[in-house]
């Protein structure tokens, strides 16, 4: 194990994609001018990675679960028990209790049924956290009992815990059906009845009125989905000997985060979408390295917005700010102190714009060790077609890479496993 090397992980959430043609057919890591990350691929080691096992849904939780070397197929039990604990709902989380992710969406306003309506956004234009809050509590009085209780997490991301649910049926991700009839969709029973009561109950309530006034979507509906039961984690402490900490606004990978053991830290000014503070995430994770983490996991949500709400020209924003904000810093820190260290830069999965959803095809990831030196991986431009062209290093179990980067494995050694 290293001892004495600190490795840094850094997550740009859904940066690959697929090519577009407002780029002149190139994908935005391609078009991004990101110099620092483009020098560590040029000077590391470069290769894809699979993130996400065959036959599981390409979500965060399971890629996230595997970058951090827990294996999807025996850990993961959806992204909604993880957001809970984020949330500080660990004692309020009982044996028979299912956690769902409760997205505040907006429907279409038309008078058709609500089963003709359509997800016209999946965020409700992201909104604030304090007047989520409020609609929550509304939702909590009006649907909720001691079997069923919401409680409000972060801007539009928010938990319903059912005790002795009904029996279990198809919930879709409000991401993946944008612009879609929700027909189709639509939970079953006790869940649809939920969903469609929740439209009578937010879709005037006075908080969308003056969001409307704002020219805001209005958050009329709640959508269920991600159920799953109390994750239970070995501790990444027992399994890589290395002390470590999460920075992220986004309550799935601080749940992830807590669930194994790791420090959770809190940044001003970090939102989880496209207007976040990237300076503060990057010198957040430097005063964790000079507090004496060995182990610092980075993760910026905003790629991963842009390309669900289809903002190509934020997207490639958002690479370039993780680059001259996030990624910089932390190097040219790390490369002034003296130490060793890793730095790994990835994105979790593809989060194409043309599709608006999450795909699970392989990431390329660039690794950079200080004590290997500058090398020469052929990769003058860290992307997805650099990277499948010119390395031949692929890690079929996304798990695996860490367990790889915390042994005493140079650049050289990492080959194709």
């Amino acid at each position: 194990m290293i001892k004495n090397a600190k490795i840094i992980v850094i997550i740009p959430d859904g940066m690959a994609d697929l090519k577009i043609d407002s780029l002149g057919g190139k994908t935005p890591m391609q078009v991004a001018n990101k110099p620092c990350m483009d020098f560590l691929a040029a000077n590391g080691i470069c290769g894809t990675v699979k993130t996400v096992p065959d036959g599981m849904t390409p979500e965060s939780d399971t890629a996230n679960l595997a970058i951090l070397g827990y294996d999807p197929k025996v850990y993961s039990k959806g992204r909604a028990p993880l957001e809970a604990v984020s949330m500080g709902l660990l004692p309020q989380i009982g044996e028979n209790d299912t956690a769902f992710r409760c997205n505040l969406v907006t429907l279409s306003e038309d008078n058709n049924d609500y089963e003709d309506k359509i997800i016209t956004d999946h965020s409700a234009d992201d909104i604030e956290t304090d007047e989520a809050d409020i609609l929550i509590k509304e939702i909590n009085d009006k649907l909720g009992n001691d079997k069923i209780r919401f409680y409000t997490g972060l801007s539009y991301r928010h938990c319903l815990l059912w005790e002795n649910r009904p029996e279990l049926c198809g919930f879709t991700p409000p991401h993946d059906i944008l612009t879609k009839k929700i027909a189709e969709y639509l939970p079953n029973d006790e869940y649809l009845s939920f969903t469609k009561e929740s439209y009578n109950i937010l879709n005037n309530h006075p908080v969308n009125k003056k969001r409307r006034e704002k020219n805001l979507n209005p958050a009329n509906s709640i959508w269920l989905w991600s159920p799953g039961g109390k994750y239970n984690l070995p501790q990444f402490k027992d399994k890589y000997n290395l002390d470590g900490s999460v920075i992220s606004a986004v309550n799935l990978i601080k749940g992830l985060g807590i669930c194994a053991g790791l420090d959770i830290i809190e940044v001003e000014g970090a939102t989880g979408n496209y207007h976040t503070n990237y300076k503060n995430k990057g010198f957040a994770a430097i005063d964790e390295i000079k507090k004496g983490k060995d182990f610092v996991f980075v993760h910026i949500e905003a790629p991963d917005e842009c390309g669900h709400r289809g903002e190509t020209e934020n997207k490639v924003s958002s690479i370039e700010k993780i680059d001259s904000m996030i990624i910089s810093p932390i190097y040219d820190y790390l490369r002034n102190s003296g130490e060793d260290f890793k730095i790994i830069v990835l994105p979790d999965h593809y989060t194409p714009i043309s599709t608006r959803t999450h795909s699970g095809e392989p990431v390329p990831f660039l690794m950079y060790d200080s004590k290997n030196g500058d090398k020469s991986s052929g990769v003058d431009n860290f992307n997805e077609q650099s990277v499948s062209e010119k390395s031949n290093i692929f890690i079929k179990d996304g798990y695996k890479l860490l367990d790889l980067l915390c042994q005493n494995v140079g650049c050289d050694d990492l080959g194709t496993p």
